[in-house]
């Protein structure tokens, strides 16, 4: 053990000191430096110790030899025994093996720094890093792999749980939302509320100032009552199938209950629906920004047959919870265009009521003014049920006008007054609503007469005989609804003189109408028809019959005919079409033949099959004698 002792630190025999009281044999001077401790700590003995072992194997023993033999003087003995590591501590014999205790750390010490420099058994087998080497390349790619796939790994985990509760907690929201579109109070009342200047907790009488005899059926379909079906209310514009339904809203303050109009463009009749369901079509779902959009989800028709399959799970849940369907109202069913587009949205609609009827979730009610709705739903309706709105009768409209001046204006209108009202507008709503609030009735009855005449001849009238051939596809029209309102005009002449009145004292103005299929016989056309419901110049009823849209217009009707020189100036019209027409299917052959000279011998052939046809051209000899003449 000696001889791995450095030079330096050779002991010399039979040599002692005495520091502080403490007895140290056989240690020399520079082996002294090492007590040089300011603070009795064991863990600055070790470090201070091991530094001063580094120092002596220096030239310089010999010099801090002398530094450190005064300093060490200054030492108590109990203070210094007490803060000497366990191994300077002194042993029985009182003797320390300080240069051997210290020579034991610095191995310790090393050994300690290889194993921090080198991997574990086991770790890498085929790759061990020597001792004092960097580990190598190999190594280190493999390490930063690892690293980066667990960082990747828990991230992509934590995006997905993430992403995954997001996605359910708004499928839930959505719902909710929905949900929530049908409890008590609805946009659409307070709009109509605002619309007529009152609050909502008004009375029946005052925001619908006429009751009709359906109110009460719409009450009960639109509460929830009647089940089982889906409804169609069909009539002409002003008779009050929207007031009635606002009024029977107003009744329940729209608990279950969705309005929405309709309009011919898809895009904006899916925006509306969005909007009477509080349904945003997933275009809030943050989801979407990190997908595209593929073909299949650009039509507004997918979008209207997600937003009733979510409606569908709603009235699902709300049906367990409440015991009665949801009402959905289409207002305005007339303004969808009738062609591929409004047949399919209109096919989709009836295919969700119809089903829903059935199983008693949701009730849908469709409110139009034109008949061609009505036969288009026909040809799949096995549920539905359909509710003609027609013309106050006469008891109803002079006591609800009477009643109305009466509250607003203090006068009481005479039964003479209230007769010539009912008999210049009859009993539609939207005249006698503008009859009431005005200073002059009689006035305005003359002026809404006026106006339905103004509107037939500008869409109707008829061009005469001197009508240019370029506009005869628009006088076609126009001459069969001419023609139409002129049969009308006679069917009531010939009912007044059959004994048949077209005036009930009780029920009012009864006008003539033909059936839908005797009105295109009188046209001579089949197609013309519809496109006159539509202008609201006739009306097509539920029970196909046709006759004037209303009675201002039947009045403007008898105007029209009653003109000195009408029916001339019809047939005139009518002639000059038959005429461009005939023109148009007339064919002009010109034999140049003839104009020589020439002529044909047709005879039968021989055979009596067919016939034989020979140019007979006349001689040079008799053209110089015809020209001569």
């Amino acid at each position: 053990m000696a001889s791995r002792i450095p030079t330096a630190w050779r002991i010399g025999a039979g040599k002692s000191t005495n520091i502080g009281g403490l007895n140290f044999n056989h240690v020399n001077k520079s082996t002294l430096a090492l007590a040089r401790w300011t603070r009795p700590s064991p863990i600055s003995v070790g470090r201070r110790a091991e530094s001063a072992l580094m120092s002596t194997s220096s030239s310089s023993a010999s010099a801090s030899l002398r530094s450190t033999t005064t300093s060490t003087s200054t030492f108590a003995t109990t203070s210094t025994t007490a803060a000497w590591p366990p191994r300077l501590r002194l042993g029985s014999s009182g003797t320390v093996p300080l240069a051997r205790s210290l020579f034991q750390r610095q191995q310790h010490q090393q050994r300690r720094s290889f194993a921090r420099t080198t991997p574990r058994h086991g770790s890498d087998d085929n790759h061990h890093c020597p001792p004092n080497e960097n580990p190598s390349i190999l190594y280190k790619m493999l390490e930063a792999a690892a690293t980066s796939f667990a960082s990747i790994l828990v991230l992509g985990a934590g995006f997905s749980i993430a992403a995954y509760a997001y996605h359910k907690s708004y499928k839930h929201v959505v719902l909710q939302k929905m949900s929530n579109a049908f409890e008590p109070g609805d946009p659409v009342l307070d709009l109509a509320a605002i619309g007529k200047n009152i609050p909502l907790s008004k009375t029946a009488a005052a925001t619908h100032w006429i009751a009709r005899p359906e109110q009460d059926i719409v009450d009960d379909i639109v509460a929830g009552k009647e089940i089982g079906h889906y409804h169609l209310f069909i009539g002409e514009k002003g008779t009050g199938k929207s007031s009635m339904l606002l009024e029977a809203m107003r009744k329940i303050d729209g608990d279950g209950v969705a309005m929405f109009e309709a309009h011919a463009d898809l895009e904006i009749f899916r925006i509306r629906l969005g909007k009477a369901l509080d349904y945003e079509f997933h275009e809030d779902y943050i989801g979407s920004y990190f997908s595209e959009r593929g073909p299949r989800d650009t039509t507004a028709l997918l979008d209207i047959e997600r937003a009733l399959n979510k409606l569908e799970k709603v009235a699902l849940k709300r049906r367990a919870k409440i015991g009665r369907p949801l009402v959905v109202i289409i207002n305005q069913m007339h303004l969808i265009r009738d062609d591929e587009d409004g047949k399919d949205l209109i096919e989709l609609l009836q295919q969700r009521a119809e089903q829903w009827a059935a199983s008693n979730l949701v009730t849908m009610v469709f409110n139009s003014d034109d008949y061609w709705v009505y036969e288009r739903l026909k040809q799949l309706a096995t549920r539905m049920e359909v509710l003609s709105i027609t013309d106050l009768p006469k008891d109803l409209a002079t006591a609800a006008l009477r009643n109305y001046r009466h509250r607003y204006f203090g006068e009481d209108l005479s039964d003479e007054t209230l007769e010539q009202v009912y008999d210049r507008v009859g009993g539609r709503l939207n005249f006698l609503n503008r009859v009431a609030k005005s200073n002059d009735m009689l006035a305005t009855c003359d002026e809404i007469k006026e106006v339905e005449k103004t509107w037939f001849l500008n869409q109707c009238w008829i061009l005469g005989e001197e009508m240019d051939d370029d506009v005869m596809d628009q006088q076609k029209w126009a001459a069969a609804a001419v023609v139409l309102a002129t049969a009308l005009v006679d069917k009531e002449t010939m009912m007044e003189a059959a004994g048949s009145s077209t005036y009930d004292p009780v029920v009012g103005h009864v006008l003539p109408s033909y059936a839908l299929h005797e009105a295109q016989q009188i046209m001579t056309r089949s197609d013309f028809v519809r496109a006159l419901d539509r202008l609201n110049l006739f009306s097509i009823t539920k029970n196909a019959q046709v006759r004037a849209s209303s009675v201002p217009m039947h009045l403007a009707f008898r105007e029209i005919v009653a003109q000195p020189g009408f029916r001339e100036h019809l047939q005139a019209t009518i002639d000059r079409i038959a005429a461009i027409e005939s023109l148009g299917r007339t064919r002009e052959l010109v034999a140049k033949d003839l104009v020589l000279g020439g002529h044909y011998e047709i005879k039968r052939s021989e055979k009596g099959k067919g016939v034989d046809v020979k140019l007979v051209m006349p001689s040079s000899e008799e053209e110089g004698e015809e020209k001569d003449d």
